[in-house]
């Protein structure tokens, strides 16, 4: 039998639409009586995937973005999680689903401590005018730790001499860091030192450990290959650790590189991929963005999840770049040369009630201007992949899916 997966993947900086795609995708597979498992194949609750559907609104950082469609969600081995932040949300969906939503995670996905979450915005604080675009939230201190010999998985949440482990992240590593990074001197570092390294702090940790072992369960990717899997990727290409600008990027795999070690590792044989962008451009963050405006007047750009903030400021906004899109778009599937999985790519454009009947874009070089109706297609010709989903609204009911035939299966959405 043919194994294919499907996957949602951000073509620019993220904020491309992602969380709703996924949603959307979701209801369609389960509509065809398929049970679809939302894998996470990237990033860590730093994803702020926003979904409206029936009513109800979530901006999604460790569960599925088709949660509210009944989904399971997994999360894999290059998912870091945070167990502080899971409690946090799932404290907020408790009103939005019937039940608690149903999480397994690989044992080897990395776990953030409050240590790596006041590193990394000390780190970011210091930086001034120079800021990489953290949210703030430890994700690269994470995996920074654990490059270091420092690390801390999900397993190694079980093992019974994990209060002295942790206590080796703290005094072993946190303080060693603080030196690194020259910080240890500066006010807003010096006042939380106390707390920082108090048992009352580790013992606090050691409570959100329990009651995260509790919400989710292990399972490793190798065992997921028999599901229905729609990997939902974070961020954007633009963001990955191998195709962006450095430093202003995350460490991480956006593209379909990490999802083809899952389908590697669960047997999967294809990856139907969707590559999200909005019909203009945004960057919440620092970091170079061709082509920035002030403001785009042929826009009315409607955003309540990416409001200004100490971290990444305020939303930035640029036309859509046809070419830096395609571009990205197809260093991305060379990753999937000589793997073994084939890719098999499909586009999708949101906010496109968001621009009036013409539109800027950039293409071939230069600047633009293309009737709304026809942005879809110019984007399939520049990238060489079809537009299969398409957003006119801010919920579900605003998705159109366009439905292809497999090669060898029922109909598909890609």
């Amino acid at each position: 039998m043919d194994r294919t997966a499907y996957a949602v993947i951000g073509a620019n900086f993220g904020d491309e639409g992602k969380g709703l795609a996924t949603d959307a995708l979701a209801a369609d597979l389960m509509g065809r009586g398929l049970d679809p498992l939302i894998v996470r194949s990237n990033g860590g609750a730093q994803a702020g995937h926003t979904v409206e559907a029936q009513g109800r609104r979530h901006v999604f950082h460790h569960v599925g973005s088709g949660a509210f469609t009944g989904a399971r969600t997994h999360l894999s081995r290059f998912f870091v999680a945070h167990p502080m932040l899971l409690l946090q949300e799932l404290e907020e969906l408790r009103p939005l689903l019937p039940g608690p939503p149903e999480l397994t995670i690989d044992p080897r996905a990395q776990v953030t401590t409050p240590w790596d979450v006041f590193l990394n915005q000390a780190a970011e604080a210091a930086r001034g005018a120079g800021r990489h675009g953290s949210c703030g939230v430890g994700f690269g201190e994470t995996l920074k730790r654990a490059q270091a010999g420092f690390s801390l998985t999900v397993a190694d949440l079980t093992r019974p001499d994990l209060r002295g482990r942790l206590s080796g992240v703290r005094d072993g590593w946190a303080l060693r860091r603080l030196e690194a990074l020259r910080v240890q001197d500066r006010p807003d570092v010096t006042d939380n030192l106390s707390v920082l390294w108090s048992d009352q702090l580790l013992d606090r940790f050691l409570e959100d450990v329990r009651a995260f072992l509790g919400a989710t369960s292990s399972r490793p990717d190798a065992e997921i290959g028999a599901e229905t899997l729609l990997f939902e990727g974070a961020q954007g290409l633009m963001l990955d650790m191998d195709l962006g600008v450095m430093p202003h990027l995350t460490p991480s795999n956006t593209g379909v590189r990490n999802m083809i070690a899952i389908a590697q590792e669960a047997g999967i044989e294809e990856i139907r991929p969707l590559y999200m962008t909005r019909a203009y451009m945004t960057r919440h963050g620092a970091g170079p963005l061709k082509h920035e405006a002030e403001d785009l007047p042929w826009a009315e750009v409607v955003d309540p999840t990416n409001q200004p903030n100490t971290w990444q400021g305020s939303l930035r906004l640029a036309p859509l770049d046809l070419d830096e899109t395609a571009r990205f778009i197809r260093a991305d599937l060379d990753f999937a040369d000589g793997s073994g999985v084939r890719v098999v790519p499909a586009l999708g454009v949101s906010c496109l009630d968001q621009v009036g009947e013409r539109v800027n874009v950039v293409f071939d070089g230069g600047h633009g201007e293309v009737e709304v109706c026809g942005l879809p297609e110019l984007l399939a010709e520049t990238v060489g992949a079809p537009v299969r989903l398409t957003r006119y609204g801010p919920d579900r009911s605003g998705v159109r899916i366009a439905a292809t035939p497999k090669r060898d299966g029922p109909v598909g959405p890609m």
